[in-house]
């Protein structure tokens, strides 16, 4: 949702509406998740208590248009509340359009609802404290061709690729242009091109601003060819003014930070064409020198990992990820069980920082997706996650977002806590908040790429008009009826919710 004003050229997003309402917008709900007004469950040690009752803060976030979709919001509040705005959001959105004659009248490559891959090209953008704007209509692109080589996926469709790769060049040069003339832009770091993103999720932080540090660190996950499938690694850009961005790239030796749309220097020119080759990011690395990647190779669309949350605790930057068990590499993508896990580091734009993995909990259902915070006002960890509600509920089982509070800011506090029922496969937890926005008619949900509003160290925050609510939500659902009106397979149009809680210590409860 950043800030609303005219910019020339473009319909990247024109007319995506930003709406907050205070009500109940959606347009299927689930039922009562517990008895009562108030729908509450032990969390924190059993010191606390998280509830939500029928008249919760719900609404609609974002209504994309037909051939536009929105999805992995994160919302940060920055130190800065000058003009035009106090808030920093980024999120994922739809790939940049080809040019040519009919760019303007079609839409991109089609996405299916239910495909649980939904790429996209990651924005940035800053606007002030409100529910309730439109973004502008133009955004500066950046993205890379590739990761260590074209690899298997620029085989499959070798004319359509080359095609895109021309427009890739064309529009980072645009964007070169542009750049410093908009309030937003986009950061690509993605293999091969722009229809076939494969990315996760993008991660923003202040970086070491009490020593001095400018700059907000971005770390972004992009794919690279392994094998006979693809990877997930772990890219890094910094930006300090939200407008120009800086890439880390590979440089002989080790690393250097190089302006995004700079030449590469890479040996030679595009044949014929007399235009340098698109520069690369390098993969972080960690404190031993080792490349942050997933753990499993995987063909296709169907490769997972890295993909969570950064948090700031006494100068220490915690990264907490799910990735695919190694002992589950080889097994059917429904079947890979996942882990959570815990990389520190003392400064995120520095080289080979990053600690070791710690494994914090085995054997997660496949595709969970898990975000971590400092809780809002009190030294424990916020766990969200991906669930399902039990079948017992009424309404369920129906898919939702669960929430537990830790009994301390140790990792182990994280690893004590129960996050599913057994089978813990089926997903099934009772510390679901009960979400009502969203559905079809049937009373099926999805909440996919979701993500929450925190202060510039990435730990719970929420809008001023909400002082006393836990945290501030949002989430894509495939399942609601898209902008356009029709029941179409496709994620484009479909909205974005967002939604609070409250979380009170259980004396106070009446």
């Amino acid at each position: 949702m950043p800030e609303a004003g005219p910019a020339p050229g473009g319909t990247a997003l024109s007319a995506l509406a930003l709406i907050g309402l205070a009500v109940l917008t959606g347009p299927a709900q689930a039922g009562s998740p517990r008895s009562g007004a108030s729908a509450c469950y032990v969390t924190g040690g059993g010191a606390l208590e998280i509830c939500r009752s029928e008249n919760e803060a719900e609404g609609v976030y974002a209504v994309p248009p037909p051939c536009r979709f929105v999805h992995d919001v994160q919302i940060l509040r920055l130190k800065d509340t000058g003009p035009p705005g106090p808030l920093q959001v980024i999120y994922r959105a739809e790939p940049p359009r080809q040019s040519g004659r009919r760019s303007e009248d079609s839409c991109p490559a089609d996405l299916r609802a239910t495909d649980p891959v939904s790429g996209g090209a990651v924005r940035i953008g800053r606007q002030i404290e409100t529910l309730a704007t439109v973004l502008p209509p133009t955004d500066p692109r950046f993205w890379s061709e590739g990761l260590k080589g074209a690899g298997p996926a620029r085989a499959e469709q070798p004319r359509r690729r080359s095609r895109a790769s021309r427009q890739a060049r064309r529009e980072a040069r645009r964007a070169a242009r542009e750049a410093g003339q908009q309030d937003k832009m986009t950061f690509r770091a993605q293999a091969s091109v722009p229809e076939d993103d494969l990315s996760g999720n993008a991660m923003m932080v202040a970086g070491r601003d009490w020593a001095g540090d400018p700059y907000y660190a971005i770390l972004a996950t992009a794919t690279e060819p392994s094998g006979e499938g693809r990877r997930r690694v772990l890219v890094q850009a910094r930006t300090y003014d939200f407008q120009s961005l800086d890439l880390r790239v590979g440089a002989d030796p080790g690393t250097e930070w190089r302006p995004f749309g700079a030449p590469s220097e890479e040996k030679g020119r595009r044949r014929g064409r007399g235009q340098p080759a698109a520069v690369k990011p390098a993969p972080v690395l960690d404190d031993a020198g080792k490349p942050i990647v997933g753990n499993c190779a995987a063909p296709g669309l169907e490769a997972r990992g890295l993909t969570g949350s950064i948090s700031v605790v006494d100068r220490v930057y915690h990264y907490f990820y799910t990735d695919v068990l190694p002992a589950d590499c080889d097994a059917p993508r429904a079947r890979r069980r996942m882990a959570l896990y815990l990389r520190t580091s003392r400064d995120p734009l520095a080289e080979r920082t990053w600690s070791a993995p710690v494994t914090l909990i085995e054997s997660l259902p496949a595709e969970t997706e898990i975000r971590v915070a400092k809780a809002r006002g009190m030294d424990r960890w916020a766990v969200a996650y991906s669930c399902s509600r039990p079948v017992t509920v009424s309404g369920g089982p129906v898919a939702d977002i669960c929430l537990h509070y830790t009994a301390d800011l140790s990792p182990g506090s994280i690893t004590a806590l129960t996050l599913y029922a057994e089978p813990i496969a089926a997903g099934h937890s009772a510390a679901y908040l009960g979400l009502r926005s969203g559905g079809d008619a049937l009373g099926r949900f999805t909440r996919d790429g979701f993500g929450w509003m925190t202060d510039r160290y990435g730990n719970l925050d929420a809008p001023t008009i909400y002082p006393d609510k836990g945290g501030f939500l949002t989430w894509l659902d495939r399942r609601a009826p898209r902008s356009d009106g029709s029941d179409a397979s496709s994620l484009y149009g479909r909205p974005v919710y967002w939604a609070t809680w409250t979380v009170r210590p259980r004396a106070a409860a009446p």
